[in-house]
């Protein structure tokens, strides 16, 4: 289980660890919390008061501190699981859903072709299909795009990296994704 750690704006930073997640809260770096509490941690007894110290954790933490980049330039890595997740496990060419194992990165523009691996010239293509348009481009295979890459926003990004993603932390982070995001379909 991951608890989003998120910049006192808001703003997604990282998912962390509930271990990640009890040193902010010990160190007092946390500035709010919502979502609901996933786990309670039990430190030591207080010597003068005799208390345990008790850390509940929440699914969703704002910590202190501004974040010295700014979110909205940072381009997300591209990775085969996030690719798939974009494309809903579609193959841009023939339309079916298939299973990630018999799935594979398309470049729209080969490498054959002076094409890069970047999001925007990267699609979903089943084996068949991607071996068939081999290292030609949509338009010489005879092969148009069902649908067209986007790069995704910072939340669509922070949603297509974590597979086990609780209920209130989807809430959040679908309620900022672009209305045009793939990710609502």
């Amino acid at each position: 289980m991951k608890v989003l750690k998120l910049s006192a704006q808001g703003l997604p930073q990282s998912w962390i660890s509930l271990e990640q997640a009890v040193l902010h809260y010990a160190s007092d770096e946390v500035r709010w919390e919502m979502g609901a509490r996933v786990a309670t941690f039990h430190g030591g007894h207080n010597a003068v008061t005799g208390n345990q110290s008790i850390i509940n954790i929440n699914s969703i933490i704002g910590t202190k501190g501004v974040p010295n980049i700014n979110p909205f330039n940072l381009k997300p890595g591209l990775t085969n699981g996030k690719l798939f997740s974009r494309d809903r496990n579609i193959c841009a060419y023939c339309g079916d859903h298939f299973h990630e194992e018999v799935l594979t990165r398309e470049h729209i523009i080969p490498f054959a072709q002076n094409g890069i691996d970047t999001w925007m010239n990267v699609v979903t293509a089943c084996r068949a299909c991607n071996h068939r348009k081999s290292s030609r481009t949509p338009e010489q295979a005879n092969m148009p795009l069902l649908y067209t890459p986007y790069v995704p926003s910072l939340w669509e990004d922070f949603i297509l990296r974590n597979r086990r993603i609780l209920a209130d932390q989807m809430e959040f982070l679908m309620a900022h994704v672009p209305r045009t995001s793939r990710l609502l379909v």
